[in-house]
């Protein structure tokens, strides 16, 4: 009995529908110019309702492809779907726009906003290791920013965006190389030196200015030393006194001279 009340149900709509008897849903931008069409998708953009904007930027765009208000919907819409958190739209829209147009005037912001939405991503990339074991975070968007940002600043290296960018980058590079650590860290809890020093190499040869290498070396300096390679273990440390003569890692050491300073951690 319950099927055929679906069936019959189904029949009914299907013929009210026929009829025309359901009101049909009335696109209120019909006839809008593209004037009027860019006009009503900024403000919503402006007002954050993201979603009414990228159907209207999309309108634009279909319905008027070329021209001044098609590109700029082209960028818009990539923001727009970055603050609807729809990053991988908003990434796809970037490379679109950068595709499509290279040598638009408005490209350098592009690019800028394609490091933006993966940063973003990152946001408290360091702020929240008290929450949140960093093994367990995916580097990748970090990284991504990173490229994005290096393009933007290698291109365009007078753009009013570059600043900027520099900072960030400086920023995403003391993140990637305290997560390298970090994970060296934690291998050297569980007694395996040797993935330890692969991750604190790794941190020292593609992040050799951030702070946290200072660590990277004495991480190194230890494992070295529990394993017995004691050439390896003092190549290493003289490279880390000699980079960093007052590192806090040697402290103890200086006040306990006959016992080798990385022991007494």
């Amino acid at each position: 009995m319950r099927s055929l009340a679906v069936i019959a149900a189904i029949f009914l709509v299907t013929l009210i529908s026929g009829c025309g008897l359901l009101p049909e849903v009335k696109d209120e931008t019909i006839g809008w110019s593209a004037d009027k069409l860019y006009s009503e998708a900024k403000d919503a953009l402006n007002e954050g309702i993201y979603d009414k904007s990228i159907k209207y930027f999309e309108k634009l765009e279909s319905r008027f492809p070329y021209g001044r208000f098609a590109q700029q919907a082209q960028i818009d819409i990539a923001y727009a779907y970055w603050k609807y958190n729809e990053r991988s739209s908003a990434i796809a829209a970037c490379e679109r726009f950068i595709k499509l147009h290279p040598n638009h005037p408005s490209v350098d912001y592009v690019y800028y906003l394609r490091g933006l939405i993966n940063f973003n991503e990152d946001l408290g990339f360091l702020g929240t290791i008290s929450n949140q074991d960093m093994t367990e975070r995916d580097p990748k968007g970090a990284r991504e920013s990173f490229d994005a940002l290096r393009e933007l600043v290698t291109r365009f290296p007078d753009s009013k965006y570059t600043p900027d960018a520099v900072l960030r980058m400086k920023y995403l590079v003391n993140a990637l190389a305290t997560l390298e650590v970090h994970v060296a860290r934690y291998y050297m809890k569980r007694g395996a030196y040797i993935a330890a020093i692969n991750r604190a190499q790794f941190a020292l040869k593609n992040y050799a200015e951030a702070p946290a290498t200072e660590e990277a070396l004495f991480i190194m300096v230890k494992a070295y030393d529990e394993m017995g390679m004691n050439d390896l273990r003092d190549d290493i440390e003289r490279v880390m006194r000699k980079n960093y003569p007052d590192s806090i890692y040697y402290t103890r050491g200086i006040v306990e001279r006959e016992i080798p300073w990385w022991r007494l951690w």
